[in-house]
């Protein structure tokens, strides 16, 4: 155990110091500026297609199914526990390079969001796709998409589910004093129960789960600000102060700040690590850029409004966590001592809801990848097990292990299908236009394949799916 884990604190310290700091904010500026700032530009509009219901009256996954799937793997540990992760480590200034890589990332999730959908394939009633597809048709390089799948199978089906369990288990076990294995017992069972129904079950489960767990977090979020709100900003202060290095509390200073920030942060809202694109090409919409535009706003919502209200809430408690609490227990501490102990028992259940849709929606991410690997049902079904005992693995495993495992494939993921995006930003962009085209014109934008000069090998795009989609 021993090597493995110094193996792995070596390459998260290549890929995270290194590469991804500069990758991750570069490629966020890229796609901006290329872009025309479309996150800025089209905030309205991302907001109204939330609601479109033009997509289709065909069986499949509606835009917003698409937007909760996503969301349920976003919103999670990453909004609770990884917060108080990057201000214990990196300390309040990450909170600003959390904001920083949430902006430039919502450029990034368009792009990568957008393509899935340009070139996702038919998958009975519904559709697939994701970074392995483009990667395999745009790019004509299946060697990637293969390299892609593995990696996403692995780290969001097997370490970030590890991650998922043990933040439950730590939250349970300072709520309840409950025994660790009889938690992972009772997450087995009721993952097990989800992840076996299908991907419907899987949308119907996160599109109820995720909106109420996240409203009743945010009011008790907004009802401590308030009750703090002459404070807020003295803390706002602390979190520009420390992320520039002009108040340092922690020993890594504002080299700690970044990195800790950035790797939090992208833990968070998964914007150009390749993930959500998986769920946006599930989506039946009439053309690609609007689930380009849905999922943008799903960083918008992760990691603006979700982690800066637990991050506000542990500032007021203090900046500089206790050393002994670790990740979730954090908020647990700083949410009692702004509310009560019974806080500690709502976090935990808290934690429950937004970490359990997490491991529904990251074991969605892993089979759709199978599928693109292999078309044996087989490995699907050896995959479930394999994310179930994962899932009692994170449960009972120490809480810096499944953390940096989670890190190292995160980082390799990320690599990976930024490359490809970059290479692939100048298709996403004339998707852009012909949606932007369209609605100067007064339609409902539909995606015609032979409008977009050098698509190729684009599938599900038929002039029949246009027209119903059109409806």
């Amino acid at each position: 155990m021993n090597f493995l884990e110094s193996f792995i604190s070596f390459g998260n310290t290549l890929l995270w110091s290194h590469l991804l700091i500069y990758l991750l904010i570069g490629l966020g500026l890229y796609f901006t500026f290329r872009s025309g700032f479309v996150q800025f530009r089209y905030f309205g509009e991302m907001f109204r297609l939330l609601a479109d219901r033009s997509s289709s009256k065909r069986k499949g996954i509606s835009s917003l199914q698409a937007f909760f799937i996503s969301a349920a793997s976003r919103i999670g540990t990453g909004n609770l526990a990884g917060v108080a992760i990057a201000i214990a480590v990196g300390g309040p200034g990450a909170v600003f390079w959390m904001w920083l890589i949430a902006v430039f990332g919502m450029a990034s999730s368009f792009i990568e969001s957008t393509l899935a959908q340009v070139y996702k394939v038919k998958d009975g009633d519904s559709f697939r796709g994701g970074p392995a597809y483009y990667m395999e048709k745009a790019l004509n390089a299946k060697w990637m998409g293969i390299i892609f799948a593995v990696l996403i199978t692995f780290c969001f089906g097997l370490a970030f589910n590890s991650v998922q369990a043990n933040t439950i288990s730590l939250a349970f076990q300072r709520a309840y004093n409950m025994n660790e294995t009889v938690i992972g017992i009772i997450l087995v069972i009721f993952t097990g129960i989800i992840i076996f129904g299908g991907l419907k079950r899987i949308a119907k489960a996160s599109q109820i789960i995720v909106p109420v767990m996240a409203f009743i977090y945010i009011i008790i979020a907004l009802v401590i600000v308030f009750m703090n709100i002459t404070e807020i900003p003295s803390i706002i202060g602390i979190i520009f102060a420390n992320a520039f290095g002009l108040q340092e509390v922690v020993g890594g200073g504002i080299g700690a700040a970044i990195e800790n920030g950035i790797k939090r942060g992208l833990f968070s809202n998964e914007a150009g690590m390749g993930s959500a694109p998986n769920a946006a090409a599930t989506a039946t919409v009439s053309h690609p850029a609007k689930q380009g535009f849905v999922q943008a706003l799903g960083v918008f919502f992760d990691t603006i409004i979700i982690c800066t209200t637990t991050a506000v809430i542990i500032l007021l408690f203090t900046s500089t966590p206790d050393p002994a609490l670790d990740g979730i227990q954090i908020t647990q501490a700083a949410m009692a001592a702004h509310i009560g102990d019974w806080a500690q028992i709502f976090v935990a259940v808290a934690i429950f809801l937004f970490a359990f849709s997490s491991i529904i929606g990251n074991y969605y991410y892993g089979e759709t990848n199978i599928e693109f690997l292999s078309g044996n049902r087989l490995w699907i079904t050896l995959y479930r097990w394999a994310v179930l005992a994962m899932v009692l693995f994170g449960s009972i495993s120490g809480f810096q292990f499944v953390w940096n495992l989670a890190d190292l494939f995160m980082g390799a993921m990320a690599i990976t299908n930024l490359i490809a995006i970059m290479l692939l930003a100048g298709i996403a962009i004339k998707v852009l236009k012909d949606y932007t085209r369209q609605r100067k014109e007064g339609k409902n934008p539909v995606f015609q394949p032979h409008a977009i000069s050098g698509l190729k090998n684009v599938e599900a795009w038929d002039d029949h799916y246009t027209k119903e989609t059109d409806k």
